[in-house]
């Protein structure tokens, strides 16, 4: 699918790898839906929407602003997250709320509402942004782990519902960028936990994404591993 003149809807996308993703589309001729739960931290090179991923009505209300806004969706890149540490017996249902409600419910929904009209119109792609914890947990983030894990369960069963004229793959990220606090030596610590003895960058991130858009024609139902060989290490 070439980007130029496409409509975008990328979520999380004004901060940290997000705001590469928003910023590589609209650079390659996208009209790039920037959602945002808060205020925007940099500037994507789009049009901003806010919502909270946490309310029952605000997957509805974004895709009609952005439609009103900038016309049909073609393109949807599920990244919004939270991450937080939940000790396994400090774990409360709001926990598992937060986690499930933006990481797996929100995509879920936002998939659902443009994938019928991008089927009628015999085009869309959608992006999931997912975790190598899914297949390797992060200890102390079990609501986050789970989270994950369904949203790359969700990507192939997505794939085959969607089919044939809407693509969904998944991208799994290993360490891109590292959370508030991160001292210098846990930073090394999980750079050392990959075979690239590295961390990634968003904008390795963004290309990635965007190979899937333009170039991956053929592809639908995967999970694209973007982690260093963390998985393997």
């Amino acid at each position: 699918m070439e980007l130029k003149g496409k409509t975008a809807l990328v979520t999380g996308g004004a901060g940290r790898i997000g705001l590469a993703i928003s910023r590589m589309l609209a650079h390659k001729g996208a009209r790039v839906a920037v959602h945002c739960h808060r205020r925007p931290e940099g500037d994507a090179g789009g049009n901003y929407f806010q919502a909270d991923f946490t309310r029952p009505q605000a997957v509805q209300k974004l895709i009609e602003e952005v439609e009103a806004k900038l016309g049909p969706i073609q393109i949807l890149v599920n990244n919004a997250a939270v991450f937080e540490k939940t000790p396994l017996f400090e774990i409360t249902e709001a926990d598992w709320d937060r986690h499930l409600d933006i990481n797996l419910k929100a995509p879920f929904f936002l998939a659902q509402a443009v994938a019928k009209k991008m089927a009628a119109r015999k085009e869309g792609c959608i992006i999931n942004m997912v975790d190598a914890a899914f297949q390797k947990p992060h200890q102390g983030y079990l609501p986050y782990n789970v989270s994950k894990a369904g949203l790359a369960a969700l990507t192939k069963a997505l794939a085959k519902e969607a089919a044939p004229y809407v693509r969904v793959n998944a991208v799994s990220l290993g360490p891109i960028l590292p959370p508030e606090g991160y001292t210098k030596e846990k930073k090394e610590a999980a750079a050392q936990k990959t075979l690239l003895r590295r961390w990634g960058n968003p904008e390795e991130v963004a290309k990635t994404v965007c190979f899937l858009i333009e170039e991956a024609q053929f592809a639908t139902g995967s999970v694209f591993l973007l982690d260093g060989g963390r998985l393997l290490a």
